[in-house]
């Protein structure tokens, strides 16, 4: 019994990987096909909480402390960083 359990889940999983290779696969044809055609600009940055982080470096907060405040990454942060200098 254990062994077709076993088999049963190694089949599911295959199953998954595959559903998820090419769900996968046709994204990044939509995406390609998308951009030739000059209507892909990628994801929108959020210019709220980017303004929010720049003023919170400007009186500035820490990163840890900018990080709790914004709900953000710690890379966004030192991207912001760079953008103010």
């Amino acid at each position: 019994m254990q062994a077709i359990t076993s088999m049963v889940l190694d089949i599911f999983v295959d199953i998954a990987r595959k559903n998820y290779k090419d769900r996968r696969n046709r994204q990044m044809q939509g995406i390609a096909r998308v951009k030739t055609e000059g209507k892909y600009s990628g994801r929108r940055k959020d210019t709220g909480k980017r303004k929010i982080i720049a003023s919170l470096l400007k009186f500035g907060h820490s990163y840890s402390e900018i990080q709790i405040t914004a709900k953000c990454s710690r890379q966004l942060i030192v991207v912001v960083a760079k953008e103010t200098e």
